[in-house]
This record gives structure tokens, C-alpha cells and sequence, in this order.
């Protein structure tokens, strides 16, 4: 039997105007409904209806890993130094890591994420091929020190996920457990009522090859990703490829330098000599593992700099600043060309050999004309890496490219032998040799991530699954209306439902509507102007619907 929680005993205190620091939807929304509260920046309190939502989302994803045969473990949060420094990760988190020291002197982090620790706890446990396959999972919480946190729980510095991995002796075993979480996660967010699409990502610092993110559309999402309108091609902005298709100029002339004062910018310098920007060649310096490097994309387009980063990883890379500029006199901000460069020079490939372009001359207030690709300049490597725009091609199909934004609720890797590799996992195979092993959702942002696609102007949407409670009653306010409000109640809690019930004193029917509305449980259930007649108000918080009906007819249609 069920119980029946009364909100005058809960631990709720709604708000009616929006927080002062709120950017999204789910921000204001669970603050003013009462399911978090801000404990510092980026570090969040769930309060009772939150622990409610944040643990059914737990159980569902529970239920659909332990389906595919997956094992719960709980790992530490506190870990020590070494495994992370020996994956090279300790360095490559860099300032998202939170570091500390014990009272001995050593060195220790709170874990972002636990594939190093996962490894070592397999290689303990499993010393036969007979071991094995294993697929383990924990739902814990990560903490990432995160510059800006913001947008709520979409970023938070201290955060629950769900992380699982399995370990094969093949790499069929791999594509086999990939394929298996990759199934149970469609299930996990179809459960939750997410509506999700499946996109190309890349890898990151978790390394490995095949990489796939869900991600859920909304407004507030701090990804973008590409949607082919006639194909079924999806890809995190980062991920898309493309293979430059660029008309050569017929024959061009000399390279001729234009004289071009106080034109720093591709728009000064296309405005100045009435071109489109198009036809100017951009060149932006930047600094990989501290060695000025130049990228050159067509001044119409703009660096991505998340792109270049995975290109060019472990390398770390940032942009120069003025300081940079002061002991390289071959280097004109501003009129920067790669002609006559003594630097590594990476390109788009929509700078290829024979294109002609309008760039820097490396002299200061001047441009040059007529910059042929393979015979004024050479490119050292060719990488993708401007920003998508909307209209590009599609890499499979050629059509026009849809972005939308979205929030990143679940990413799978297939990590190959990077941490087997690092911490020598070997087992005993099938011949007496060692065999290297081979292997393999973020909950809380789950809760933001329905939140921001459900909420209405009323408030919060929640699914029946993950929903506080199955049904909020609320008693108008007479105390007739009370009495039949806690009779249906406890009718309903026996016949299995979770039941809120609003049966505060002193309490407006306004606001406690007003409540029931922001709070977001499926159905409402009033008892109002016809509880002497045993008839009850139901109504849909999704549709609005509403129905009268007797105290039996309720619990018959809500228990069915």
C-alpha cells in the first residue's frame, strides 16, 4: 500500500516570482516548485519532491541496465592521484579537476568520471576469460569544477550520473555490449517520455573510437547539433565532416599587395575593397601545447574551436594574446598571411591547392591579392575545423543541414584498449595466454531535461513515471471538501498509488490550484463545489482535460 504524503506536512515552500539568477525554463521552475535549492554556484539541494523525481529517474535506468545484464557497484568519489595520473588525466582534466590533499600530504581528486578506477576493480576480480564478458554501472555523484556554472542542474559542479562499462576479450564482445547499451539507453529515455535523437559525437578526453550522444532538443541545451531533413544523417556540430568541394580561380596573376589602412577585420577589409568576405582568407593564430600554430578558413567562416581541440588531441590549445605578439615581429596582428610563414600552418580543406585568395601580406595596413594555395603558400595538415552553419551540405546526401539546440542526456564510447591498455588488464585466455581486455546517463540532468520540454506557463509536466506522485488531490478548502479530499486519498494510496494531497488550512483554493499547477504531478484531483455529492474534478495536467466524477469512478480510472 501506498503512502499518502499531506502537503501540510511536506517540506515545500513554493515561490511565485522567478529567481533573480534563473536563465532557463527549469531553472525558475524547479526553484519556484520547491524541488531544489541553491546551495552555492553550481552545487544544488534536493529537497523532497526532487529526491522523488531524481529517484524514479534512478530507477528506471536501474531496471533497463539491469535487463541487459549489467551489475550495480558503488565506487568511491574520493580517489587517489595515481590512476589518473597514470591515464594521463590528471594533467588532461586540467582546472575541471578538484583537487585535494590529505592530512598526510598526498594527493587525491574528486572523481569526474571512474574508468580508471573501474579497470583496476575488474583487473582485481577477473583473471579468466571464463570472467568474462562483465558489465558494471553505478549511479553516483561527479563533481567537475566547472568555470560558469549555470542554467541550474544543466551545470552543475557537483552532479549524479549513471556511467557503465563492459569488458570483453574481443572486440565483437565490444560491439555486442555497445549495441546493448545503446538499446537500453533508447528504452531508459522513451520510459522517461524524452523525446531524443541519437547523433555522431566525438570522444573527448574519454578516448576511444565509435562515440554516440542522446540528446534531447530544447531551447536551453548548451549543444548544437546537425539534422539532415532527408536522411536520417545527426551529428554534434563537432563531429560533422565535410570534403570540400572549391572551384580553382583560372590563372590568376602575381600575388599584389593592396594597400588596406586600418582594416584589421574581415569586415574593415571586405568593406574597404568592396569584396565578399568570401573571398578573403582568414588566419587565425592559436597556441597548440604552447607553439603559435596558424588556421586558415575562408574569411566567411569561423573557427571551431571545440573541433580543432579533438583534432589536435592530448595537445592543449588556446588562443594567443597580445603578449605573444611582442617578440615575433614576423607576426602583423591583424595582417597575418601565410605566405612566407615559419609556423605550422593547418587550413580547411576549402583552402585548397590552386584557390586564390585576398589575405594578410604580413606587413602592417597591408593585403595581398591573388595568394594562390600550393604556389604562394603550402598547407602542413588540412583539418575540419570551421562552425556548421545552417544550409551546409549533408556528408551523406548533399541536402541542407538543419541546427537545433539540444541538452546532452546520455553519451556511449566504444574506449577500445586505452584503459586496458594503461593498467595492463590482461586475462588468462582460452590457451594458457594472457588475453588484453577490451571494453566498452547523466540523472540529474534528466530531471532539467524534461523539465525544460514539458513545462507549460503553468509550471512543471511531469510523466507519470518519474513524477513525485501519481495524483495530486487537492481539497478547496471547506471542511467537507477536506474530508472527502483524505477519504479518496487513503482509497487511492490502497489501491496502489502515490497520492499528494493538499489539504493545508488557512490556504486559499487560489494558490493551492495555483501549486498543484506549478508542482506538475499527471493528475489533479479536486474536491470543490459538488464534494457533498461525492463528485470529484479530474483533470490532465498535460492536456487540461477535465471530468467530473464519483469518488469510484476516480480511483477506477486513475488505478486502471
Amino acid at each position: 500500500m501506498s503512502q499518502v504524503q499531506r502537503m501540510s506536512r511536506l517540506m515545500v515552500k513554493t515561490l511565485r516570482d522567478d529567481p533573480a539568477d534563473a536563465e532557463t525554463l527549469s531553472h525558475k521552475l524547479l526553484v519556484r516548485a520547491g524541488y531544489v535549492r541553491r546551495t552555492s554556484a553550481g552545487i544544488w539541494s534536493w529537497l523532497p519532491l526532487g529526491k522523488k523525481v531524481l529517484d524514479n529517474i534512478s530507477r528506471v535506468v536501474r531496471e533497463e541496465m539491469d535487463a541487459i545484464g549489467a551489475q550495480e557497484v558503488l565506487l568511491p568519489a574520493l580517489l587517489p592521484k595515481e590512476p589518473y595520473e597514470a591515464s594521463g588525466r590528471w594533467e588532461e582534466y586540467g582546472d575541471l579537476l578538484f583537487r585535494l590533499k590529505d592530512r598526510k600530504g598526498a594527493d587525491y581528486l574528486l572523481g569526474p568520471t571512474h574508468e580508471e578506477i573501474f579497470t583496476q576493480v575488474v583487473k582485481d576480480q577477473c583473471t579468466s576469460y571464463k570472467d568474462l564478458p562483465v558489465m558494471l554501472y553505478q549511479i553516483q555523484t561527479k563533481y567537475r569544477d566547472e568555470a560558469r556554472p549555470r542554467s541550474g542542474v544543466l551545470r552543475g559542479r557537483e552532479f549524479q550520473m549513471k556511467d557503465s562499462y563492459s569488458f570483453d576479450t574481443t572486440d565483437e564482445g565490444l560491439a555486442e555490449s555497445y549495441a546493448l547499451h545503446r538499446a537500453a539507453y533508447q528504452k531508459i529515455f522513451a520510459r522517461l517520455g524524452l523525446d531524443f535523437r541519437i547523433v555522431s559525437a566525438v570522444s573527448g578526453a574519454m578516448g576511444g573510437s565509435a562515440s554516440e550522444e542522446f540528446l534531447a532538443p530544447a531551447a536551453a541545451g548548451e549543444d548544437t547539433f546537425v539534422d539532415c531533413p532527408a536522411c536520417d544523417y545527426a551529428a554534434n556540430t563537432e563531429a560533422v565532416t565535410f570534403t570540400a568541394s572549391v572551384p580553382v580561380a583560372d590563372a590568376p596573376g602575381p600575388v599584389e599587395e593592396l594597400n588596406t589602412p586600418d582594416t584589421p577585420t574581415i569586415e574593415t577589409l571586405a568593406a574597404f575593397l568592396g569584396v565578399p568576405a568570401s573571398a578573403t582568407l582568414k588566419n587565425l593564430l592559436v597556441k597548440v601545447d604552447g607553439e603559435i600554430t596558424a588556421v586558415g578558413v575562408p574569411g566567411d567562416r569561423e573557427v571551431d574551436l571545440g573541433k580543432l581541440g579533438e583534432h589536435l588531441a592530448p595537445a592543449v590549445v588556446e588562443l594567443v594574446t597580445a603578449e605573444d605578439f611582442e617578440d615575433r615581429p614576423d607576426l602583423v596582428r591583424g595582417y597575418v598571411g601565410p605566405q612566407g610563414l615559419k609556423i605550422r600552418y593547418i587550413a580547411d580543406p576549402r583552402i585548397a591547392s590552386g584557390t586564390a585568395w585576398i589575405t594578410g601580406a604580413n606587413k602592417p595596413g597591408t593585403h595581398a591579392r591573388d595568394v594562390v594555395c600550393g604556389r604562394d603558400f603550402e598547407v602542413d595538415d588540412y583539418l575540419d575545423v570551421v562552425v556548421v552553419e545552417e544550409g551546409d551540405p549533408c556528408p551523406l546526401c548533399g541536402t541542407g543541414l538543419k541546427l537545433d539546440r539540444a541538452i546532452e542526456i546520455g553519451h556511449i564510447f566504444q574506449l577500445g584498449r586505452k584503459y586496458a591498455d594503461t593498467f595492463q588488464l590482461d586475462v588468462l585466455g582460452q590457451q594458457g595466454k594472457p588475453v588484453r581486455v577490451t571494453y566498452g546517463i547523466g540523472v540529474s540532468r534528466a530531471v532539467a531535461a524534461l523539465a525544460e520540454q514539458t513545462a507549460d506557463e503553468h509550471g512543471l509536466c511531469w510523466t507519470r513515471e518519474i513524477a513525485p506522485a501519481d495524483v495530486h488531490v487537492v481539497a478547496a478548502g471547506k471542511a467537507l471538501q477536506t474530508e472527502l479530499a483524505l477519504e479518496v486519498s487513503e482509497k487511492l494510496a490502497a489501491a496502489g498509488l502515490r497520492v499528494l494531497v493538499d489539504e493545508r488550512a488557512g490556504v486559499s483554493p487560489g494558490v493551492k490550484f495555483t501549486d498543484a499547477e506549478l508542482i506538475g504531478v499527471p493528475h489533479i484531483l479536486v474536491a470543490g463545489r459538488r464534494a457533498g455529492e461525492g463528485v470529484l474534478e479530474l483533470k490532465d495536467r498535460r492536456t487540461g482535460e477535465r471530468e467530473e466524477l464519483t469518488t469510484a469512478e476516480a480511483i477506477a480510472r486513475l488505478a486502471g
